[in-house]
């Protein structure tokens, strides 16, 4: 398994809240456990007080992303290193699948955490992934949504660095507003197009008039 796959444990943790929508669904140790996803061991180890715990590294982590959104490539990795320096983890070799043909290991890199509670553990394994993905991808891999209100993190691997959006609903409907408004500008310059139209003649009329009765 490749380290950058543990950066997806940040973006769980960072889009449990919606900032400008006010939703946050971070409020329970059942919602911190649900964030481990396959990993049951330590999900256990959650207990009340991480639910405080979670949040204050979530700020933390969602403070990486808007650095990077925000082009400031340095804040943003003085950020991750303030984190990794916290919360520190282990590399270690792991083979727990096994190659089809001769039943050997398939050896990979694993993150090993040794934490006091369930939150260290997370946001060491947090931390790490998305320090190998931004030292393997670049900083402006990086984003937070365009579609207002929305501003969910995500991270881009496209291959032309185009991502925008963290999900194609996000997508679709920022593109249908985008259509909208364009429609609506093109139905306001008609609109203003024909007032102008409409004026002209009813102006160059007068002055017909105006013409017709000095020759009488």
């Amino acid at each position: 398994m490749e380290l950058a796959y543990y950066s997806d444990y940040a973006v769980r943790l960072v889009n449990t809240e919606e900032p400008v929508r006010g939703t946050d669904t971070l409020t329970s140790v059942e919602a911190v456990r649900d964030l481990f996803g396959g990993n049951r061991s330590a999900a256990r180890r959650a207990t009340e007080a991480d639910v405080t715990r979670f949040r204050s590294v979530r700020a933390r982590l969602r403070s990486v992303f808007e650095a990077a959104d925000d082009g400031d490539e340095t804040l943003a990795v003085d950020l991750l290193n303030s984190l990794l320096l916290e919360f520190p983890v282990s590399p270690q070799i792991s083979g727990h699948d096994f190659r089809d043909d001769d039943g050997r290991p398939l050896w990979h890199m694993h993150l090993a955490d040794h934490p006091s509670n369930a939150t260290a553990g997370y946001a060491a394994t947090a931390a790490m992934g998305l320090a190998f993905h931004l030292t393997e991808y670049g900083v402006d891999r990086l984003g937070l949504c365009e579609a207002a209100p929305c501003r969910n993190a995500y991270l881009d691997t496209s291959t032309n660095r185009s991502r925008r959006y963290c999900s194609d609903r996000c997508a679709t409907r920022a593109n249908v507003a985008a259509y909208r408004a364009r429609k609506r500008l093109e139905a306001d310059r008609s609109d203003s197009t024909g007032r102008a139209a409409v004026s002209s003649q009813t102006s160059s009329a007068s002055g017909d008039r105006r013409a017709a009765g000095r020759g009488r």
